[in-house]
């Protein structure tokens, strides 16, 4: 497992230094599609305006880093700035999680987590329903995506009452959704419905139908 390093509460509140264009595009992204959405929360705001997406995409992407829709990228995607606002607040991390991310391609919500909390785990997706999970028990797991279908593995390695937040694909329309482990079951409960990425090697095995 990473431990991550402490920081002080101020350096949440402090953005990245690239190009002056980048922070006004995380200002007004913050302004016209996080806050207008309801995610006021400041602990989540200020991670997000401290990381610049751009720097989650190739070169030929970087211009849409800001849109208010996911991005393709080779191997996955950047989902949507109001995703990742509205998992942050579902999740509230504190200094005090243990945290496994399974990645979406492109390391962006495992570097807004970073800061907040006390070690951090990265999967990739193949690798979560490989089950090659590291073998340790997670106050939080957060899925970068949609999932139709929650690995065993995964739930195993959520300690009891942790907290898991992650896309979930219903009836083909994606939903971001919560979890909680009680008495060593984990069940995912719907939030609201939202355009996430799919991650498509948790899709649940295709059963045969006859006509």
């Amino acid at each position: 497992m990473t431990d991550i390093p402490k920081m002080d509460t101020d350096t949440l509140t402090m953005t990245t230094q690239t190009e002056p264009g980048s922070a006004i595009a995380r200002a007004a992204m913050i302004d016209s599609q996080l806050r207008t959405s309801g995610v006021n929360e400041e602990f989540a705001l200020a991670r997000m305006m401290a990381v610049p997406r751009e720097e989650f995409l190739p070169a030929d992407k970087q211009a849409l880093a800001y849109i208010d829709r996911s991005v393709a990228v080779s191997g996955g995607a950047l989902a949507s700035p109001l995703f990742y606002g509205k998992a942050l607040i579902e999740a509230v991390p504190t200094r005090d999680d243990s945290v496994l991310v399974v990645e979406g391609g492109t390391g962006y919500l495992a570097a807004l987590l970073a800061p907040m909390i006390g070690a951090l785990d990265t999967l990739s997706a193949e690798e979560a329903v490989a089950e090659t999970v590291p073998q340790a028990k997670y106050s939080l797991i957060m899925i970068d995506g949609a999932i139709e279908a929650l690995p065993s593995a995964l739930a195993t390695s959520l300690m009891e009452n942790g907290r898991i937040v992650s896309g979930l694909l219903l009836r083909q329309v994606t939903r971001l959704a919560t979890g909680r482990k009680v008495a060593g079951q984990v069940t995912l409960q719907p939030v609201e419905d939202l355009g996430i990425p799919v991650l498509h090697p948790f899709d649940a095995p295709k059963k045969w139908t006859f006509s």
